[in-house]
């Protein structure tokens, strides 16, 4: 019985970061949400299976429950699915999802970036906190190598990582990560690794 947050859903399919692709993106807004309030954001890779509110994550009931208690910040959740080619039909597998998800560099950080993040900020009326320590972003198996390396190549934008079960393997080079941390100077990131 607490203050409950509402999901919006809109379709992306103007990627100039990866071109011809559609994909869903569910924004969950907290519970009396105000035009220009400043929050913090939490983006979330295959997003539909994390926003699903009776699905076995249930993040907006997380979230709504820890809000409440203010065990977090208020807070926006981005929830990104990975994208389907666009002569692929709604519910197909995401012929995209390994091009976007398990390739390091910044493609899919630029995607966020530059294109989605932008887009929910303006079609949702709010404002994301400058501070990159309210920036976090989250994922599992190939969606947990992305959210790490989101964080990696923007580290004054993310600061706060959840990798759980993350490729971390030789799929797109991946396996370069362990000599790519000892190599390069520290940065200032929190990783939780499952």
């Amino acid at each position: 019985d607490v203050p409950k947050g509402r999901l919006e859903k809109f379709e992306w399919k103007d990627s100039k970061v990866f071109p011809d692709t559609v994909r869903d993106v569910t924004v969950y807004l907290p519970a009396n949400h105000q035009a220009g309030e400043e929050t913090c954001v939490m983006v979330w890779q295959d997003g539909t299976r994390h926003a699903d509110p009776n699905g076995s994550m249930r993040v907006p009931v997380v979230f709504d429950n820890l809000i409440h208690k203010k065990e977090m910040p208020r807070m926006v959740g981005v929830f990104i699915d990975p994208g389907r080619m666009t002569k692929q039909k709604p519910g197909e597998k995401a012929a995209n999802r390994s091009f976007e998800y398990d390739s390091l560099g910044p493609a899919y950080a630029s995607f966020l970036t530059d294109e989605i993040l932008p887009e929910v900020q303006k079609r949702y009326q709010t404002k994301f906190r400058p501070q990159p320590e309210a920036w976090g972003i989250a994922g599992g198996s190939s969606g947990g190598i992305c959210s790490f390396t989101v964080a990696w190549e923007h580290p004054e934008k993310f600061r706060k990582v959840i990798s759980w079960i993350g490729s971390f393997t030789n799929i797109r080079g991946g396996n370069a990560y362990p000599y790519l941390i000892r190599k390069t100077e520290r940065k200032p990131l929190r990783v939780f690794l499952q």
